[in-house]
């Protein structure tokens, strides 16, 4: 973060003798050879077989500006960090080649090690001096770490203009490729979601002062970064901190309103841990600690839709099976409630379906390395596809009265409720990876007394 109206370091060369000199040499410890390292084998392998014959470049991508010298906190490229098995400390701009050979393909990393203190960069370059950014890992260390062949980046420069740089199927292929989870991916996530659930608890423990900030929703996103960042890399997504009719709107990030007591709030949040896997979880709290009988009674509706949908997963079925139940779930509460303008199978009839005014979303996406992951797969092997054992996707009914529609009861305007839990598939069926987080309406009220215990 430096231009020339801003510096001030001599350049004289008498300065420039002394600060190269009289450093200790550099104590490193052994790189050791990482866990995800053949598991970003295998993905390769996978994905050179798909090309005989052609040269495939990926890129981790260059920061990104924020405002004129100040970049926005730096995320590979997801295609990349899956291909490498390198997460958060992936230095910018690197570049992972595929080239061709006769049986496949061999893969080198290309990137910039840090200046040398034998340079003027290391204190004068605020892009890759040490004295700005901290040390950076040398060739031999990446390549042992990830277990990849390494090379510098003006190697990759030199060859830029023979590279084909983007191929117009990859990302196609491999948001297919991610729809299975390997081990190692399932490990990550199990990871994540145990950092999301210290961050619910967090919230809970934050509320009764969000309550007395005219902002107080950012006080509930704040408690949720912070455990973030001591836990991970960062959030995998903007925080939703809704309270009170802020819950009726789906993609809610401004988390400027206040938090009432009597309110309900809605949080979804997720963890992204160091290799950039997410959770992606949604809890809806009661601000002071007890539902009411109607946010409860909503409440619990939308927790049977969800345990419905998750009651039908298992290798085999459709994808889109999973949103049917759930909406079929929700049809069926708002008939019994004798909101639904029409009879329930009318109702149900695809050119009809009016309960979608309550619940417009879909019900699940794919999770992963991204939190809505593998999107650019074709329909026919995403929504439209068989389910297998190692997908991870999310459950995530919800509600939402929004607070002027007249078509609903009083009582039940400016409500909005959505339980969302992680879900793995398994060989004979599914486990919850998020069900140690409280989900009933009694389980959470238990949890957030619990909670408010521990202060």
């Amino acid at each position: 973060m430096s231009d020339s109206n801003r510096s001030t370091t001599p350049a004289s060369d008498t300065f420039r003798d002394f600060i190269t000199s009289g450093w200790a040499m550099p104590q490193r410890p052994e790189p050791v050879v990482r866990d995800v390292a053949p598991y970003a084998a295998a993905r390769r392998a996978a994905l050179s077989a798909m090309h005989p014959g052609e040269r495939i470049v990926i890129a981790a991508g260059a920061p990104k500006v924020r405002s004129n010298d100040t970049d926005y906190p730096y995320r590979a490229d997801t295609a990349f960090a899956y291909l490498t098995g390198w997460g958060s400390d992936t230095v910018p701009g690197a570049v992972l080649v595929f080239e061709p050979v006769a049986d496949g393909h061999e893969a080198t990393l290309y990137f910039r090690e840090g200046a040398g203190r034998d340079t003027d960069e290391f204190y004068a370059n605020s892009a890759i001096g040490e004295f700005w950014t901290g040390p950076r890992p040398s060739l031999a260390e990446v390549g042992a770490s990830l277990d990849i062949a390494t090379a510098r980046i003006e190697e990759f420069e030199r060859r830029r203009g023979d590279l084909e740089l983007e191929h117009p199927r990859l990302g196609q292929e491999l948001s297919e490729l991610r729809l299975v989870k390997d081990d190692w991916e399932i490990a990550e996530l199990r990871r994540a979601v145990a950092a999301t659930e210290l961050g619910f608890d967090d919230i809970i423990r934050e509320l009764d002062r969000a309550a007395e900030h005219p902002r107080g929703e950012r006080i509930v996103e704040g408690a949720f970064h912070a455990r973030a960042r001591l836990e991970g890399n960062d959030v995998g997504y903007g925080t939703i901190a809704a309270s009170g009719a802020h819950a009726c709107i789906l993609h809610w990030t401004d988390n400027d309103g206040a938090v009432a007591p009597g309110d309900l709030i809605l949080v979804d949040a997720g963890v992204e841990v160091d290799s950039y896997y997410t959770a992606d979880i949604t809890r809806t709290l009661p601000v002071n600690g007890a539902f009411t009988d109607v946010q409860r009674r909503v409440y619990e509706a939308v927790r049977k839709a969800a345990d419905e949908a998750f009651a039908i997963v298992r290798p085999g079925i459709t994808f889109r099976d999973v949103h049917d139940t759930a909406l079929r779930s929700i049809a069926v509460t708002l008939d019994e409630w004798g909101v639904l303008p029409m009879p329930l199978e009318q109702a149900l009839e695809p050119q009809n379906q009016p309960h979608r005014r309550y619940m417009v979303h879909g019900t699940s996406h794919h999770l992963g390395i991204d939190v809505h992951d593998c999107a650019q797969a074709r329909r026919e092997m995403y929504l439209d596809g068989e389910v297998r054992s190692g997908m991870v996707f999310t459950i995530e009914p919800g509600l939402y009265f929004q607070p002027d529609d007249l078509t609903v009861p009083e009582e039940l305007r400016g409500i909005g409720v959505r339980i969302e839990d992680d879900i793995l598939v398994t060989g004979q069926g599914a486990e919850n990876l998020s069900i140690g987080i409280p989900r009933t309406a009694d389980e959470v009220e238990d949890w957030m007394r619990r909670v408010r215990a521990t202060r």
